[in-house]
Formats: C-alpha cells, structure tokens, sequence
C-alpha cells in the first residue's frame, strides 16, 4: 500500500472525515464504511486505507462519559480548596479540578495563556494580562477584572495566611488597566513572572469569596461534595469554556496513606488511578496486565532536615555529617529501584537549565561523617528521626542511615509516625525529620519558596543574606550568563550551609488501568501536573 494510501483518511475533507468517524461510532461495519467511500468515488484499496486509519483515530480519540475512582497518598481533615492555603500534591489536584489559573503550564515546562488571552511586558516589572472572555464561574456568573483583583490580593492579606506570600509580596500594585486588563507591577523585574502565576495557589476565584468549600471557580468540573479526609466528587462542567474537554462524566478523589493499599485498590479495579506508587510495587503490577505506568521526572525530592535554630541541627558539624551518611547510590537502587537520580544537596535537578553540574559531588564517607560527629560531640548518643510514609521512602532511608550510624557509634532513633497529620503536626516542627518537595518549573520558585530567609517553607530555617540578594538579583537579571552564574552561586550556598541533604531526584510514578487513556507527563508533577481530570478519559 502507498504512502498516498495510508494518508488517505487525512487528506479527506473534515466533512467526509466526520461521516466516516460518525459511521464507525454508530456500529457501522467495514463494508458500510466501504460502500460510503465507494459512493464517494473512492477506491478499494484507498477505501481499504481510510477504514484502517479512521479506525485507528477513533480509538484514539477521546471519549466522553465515564465515572472513576482515584486515590492519592494524603488525606486530612486540613485537606482544602482555597487556592492560597494548598499545602500538598492532593490539595493542587483538587484546585485544578475547579479552578483555572491566569497562566498554565505545558507539557514542556513552558508557560502560556490560560484565563488570560494575552499577556506582555515591556520591562519584566510591569504585566499587563488581558483577559479571555466568554468565561463564566460554576453559578453562571461571568469572569471579571474584579474577581482576577482579588484572587491575587488574598495572598497580600496576612488574615489569609496564603502559601503564596512570599512570592506575592513581589507584586507592589495589583490594578484595573481596562474593563478587561489587569496590570501588575513588581518590585523588580521577573522575567519568570508569568510562570510563577502558572503555579499552585495563584488560581482565580470569584471576588468576595469567603466559603471555599463549594469549589466555584471556571475549572473543568464542578464540586459536588468536599468532606475533608474523605473525599472530593468531581463533577463534569458541561459549560468548560475550554474545549474539548473534560471528557469524565465524575471523578471521586481520596486518599490512602498506606502504600499498599492505594496498590491493592488498582489491582482488585475499586481505583482506575493509584497516585505516588513505590518502584517496589510495578513488578507485581506489571505481572498483572491491564495497567499502565505514568513516570514523570521532574525534580520531586524527599529532604533530610536538620532545623539549624534548635535540636542537634544547631552544631554545623551534625549537619554535615549526616550529608556525608547518606548512601545516595545505595538509595537509588535499593529504596528508589532505579527511578531516580543521584542529587547534590541542592534542590536544581539535571533537567533545569540552570543546573550546576560543576559542584564536586558530596560523597558517602562515613569517615567523615564520623569526624563530624566527633566534633559535634554526638557519637554515643542517640538522636530521633522522624519519618513517615507521607514523605515518600522517608522510612527507608532513615533506616538506611540508621544501620550506617550504629556502624560509627551513633544511635539514631527512627521515629516513624503516620501519614495523617504528618505535614501539620511534624514537618519543620520537629528539629530532624523528612521533607517531600513537589517539582517547580522554574529555579526561582524552588529557591524562593524553601531557602530564602523569608520564606514560609524554609524547612531548615536557614538565613543567609548574600543568598537572599542572589535570588532577588537573578530574577532581574537578562543577561542570560550572568543569571546562570548567580544561580550557580544559590546552588554552592544552600549545597554548602543549608541544614538539609537531597540524597536523590526521583521519578513520580501513578499507575493506572489500561482502559484510561489521555495521560502524559508533564513536568510541573505527578498525575499530568496535577491536571489529569480534565485531560483523561475512560475507554469502557
């Protein structure tokens, strides 16, 4: 068959390819299609061609309808859907269910348009987004000015207490540039602007909200119940004003902290989709048939955290210790299975452009960790480590250095706590403990939101002025090499001084039945960036 042939689907006319699609959906058999196409001029062998292909792209094409059950790692009674106090990957999933944000994400990292048709800045320091019309809210109302001012304010507000602030404190004036623009202006110029507003948190809501927890935003669905805990249901909005999606009649999202139990659900079909999997489960996942692997690497990191203001973490020779202990080629293969990458304390992966390949890789030298020990005057003491499964494989590497300490005269007391209540009652409360960074998109974001002085989640509570000027400075910065230089410079600093060790980059993995289609990396985070409710769809 020629290549002319094989193409003959494509080169119909829309028309033409509409009736056979339509056909083909209404159970139409092979010598129907081929009788219309006769009817149509076309010949056998072509005709023979056209049926092949528009079977082939009818099974690709999405499918509306459908109802799944999708489980997640986390699941607490702080579970929200206010944009500006998300905490965790479960809380960014359920935003993106029911809300849109001015900016998203694509799947190559890049920012575009979203809720705002356009965007430009003749500086970096002035925005000014012009807004996509013909957008309602879940209760019919339509998007305006009014409703983007506020959502960006809330996260200025202290009464808020938004995730966001540190990165919202850039904006110094949020306006109206028009009926249908908003300008903002920032202390300095960012030329990363755009993607930070593409990120968690900065999802628009209608202005004067206070009730978050109807879920009314512009998103693909709509929120039918939200018991915090327990579970979210998703329902399709018929009225998305982004087409062709979403596909899924409902979704039920929720939580199962426990590993396995999130594996049995997939495997028994009580779950289509099963978040956050261990590499240790896809032998026996695999050997079932019938379900697929969605691997996205893109920076997720489990932390170890030494709090530098109190605990053992105080003395800088603990903390560079424990660095010098982590096995990192051990913990790849043995706790991550091979789907990871080997770090170097510093949180930039391989994959950014900026990242700092140059910094001499800290080894594992338990000598040295012994000698530092022995300054900080630790060895023959015992010393508590929380961890738990809410911070993926935490457990596994702290008893990992648990066995590699004893061998040096050291005691360190795993504590392992569960899941629930983890990142509110344990995580940068207790002085040594795990931490589990979702991917950011952008250097900036990473450096900002967990090492400068200021910033809320600055899990070791390490201040370092030059640090903080560097990041300032780089965002301004458009001279291309002087910005990876002062990024390179971040890097050494927090691979230096910080008290936390990044032992691995690893691979997100979710598993999922064969029979959900649509599902794609993206490298913002598991599950499609978050978004896969309005991108997946189920074929029954």
């Amino acid at each position: 068959m020629s290549q002319l042939d094989a193409d003959a689907f494509e080169t119909m006319s829309p028309a033409d390819r509409g009736r056979v699609l339509d056909g083909l959906r209404r159970g139409a058999s092979r010598r129907d299609i081929l009788g219309l196409l006769g009817s149509a001029g076309m010949g056998l062998l072509a005709g023979g061609a056209v049926f092949g292909s528009a079977t082939k792209a009818l099974a690709q094409t999405p499918k509306r309808g459908g109802n799944i059950r999708v489980c997640t790692y986390t699941s607490s009674t702080s579970d929200t859907l206010d944009p500006a106090k998300q905490s965790n990957a479960s809380d960014y999933v359920r935003c993106n269910f029911f809300y849109n944000k001015l900016v998203r994400i694509d799947q190559t990292g890049a920012p575009g348009p979203e809720l705002a048709e356009s965007y430009d800045s003749p500086d970096a320091k002035t925005w000014t987004f012009k807004l996509r019309k013909g957008v309602t809210f879940h209760d019919g109302k339509a998007l305006t000015v009014e409703d983007v001012l506020f959502s960006l304010k809330r996260h200025l507000d202290p009464a808020v207490g938004s995730k966001a602030n540190t990165l919202a404190k850039q904006m110094t004036a949020i306006e109206a540039a028009g009926p249908n623009e908003v300008r903002i202006v920032l202390s300095g110029a960012n030329a990363d602007w755009p993607t930070i507003l593409g990120t968690a948190h900065f999802h628009i809501v209608q202005a004067g909200t206070t009730d978050f927890s109807k879920g009314i935003g512009t998103g693909p669905f709509k929120c039918k119940e939200f018991t915090p805990g327990v579970r979210t249901m998703a329902v399709r909005n018929g009225e998305y004003w982004r087409q062709p999606g979403p596909f899924l009649d409902s979704i039920e999202f929720f939580g199962l902290p426990d590993e396995q139990s999130r594996v049995n659900a997939l495997m028994s079909g009580d779950v289509q989709i099963a978040a956050v999997i261990n590499p240790r489960s896809l032998r026996v996942i695999e050997s079932m048939g019938g379900f697929g692997i969605l691997e996205t690497k893109a920076g997720l990191y489990t932390n170890l955290i030494a709090r530098l203001d109190e605990g053992p973490g105080a003395n800088p020779d603990f903390v560079l210790g424990m660095k010098y202990l982590l096995n990192r080629t051990q913990m790849r293969s043995a706790v991550f299975r091979g789907y990871a990458e080997v770090a170097n304390d510093h949180p930039i992966p391989s994959s950014n452009r900026y990242h700092a390949a140059d910094i001499p890789q800290r080894p594992y030298d338990p000598e040295k960790a012994k000698f530092h020990f022995n300054k900080a005057g630790v060895l023959g003491s015992t010393i508590p480590l929380v961890a738990s499964p809410a911070a993926d494989a935490s457990v596994e590497m702290a008893v990992l250095m648990q066995q590699d300490a004893k061998k040096l005269g050291l005691n360190i007391d795993v504590q392992r706590v569960p899941s629930d209540g983890y990142w509110s009652n344990y995580w940068m409360k207790s002085p040594f403990c795990f931490g589990n960074i979702n991917p950011r998109p952008t250097a900036d974001l990473l450096f900002s939101l967990f090492f400068k002085s200021d910033a809320a989640w600055n899990e070791s509570r390490w201040k370092n002025e030059k640090f903080d000027q560097l990041i300032v400075a780089a965002r301004a910065e458009r001279d291309e090499a002087k910005r990876k230089q002062m990024y390179h410079d971040a890097q050494v600093l927090v691979h230096d001084e910080a008290g936390i060790g990044i032992p691995a980059f690893i691979s997100n993995i979710d598993c999922y039945s064969s029979k959900i289609k649509g599902l794609h990396p993206i490298p913002t985070g598991g599950l499609m960036g978050y978004t896969f409710g309005e991108y997946a769809w189920l074929d029954a």
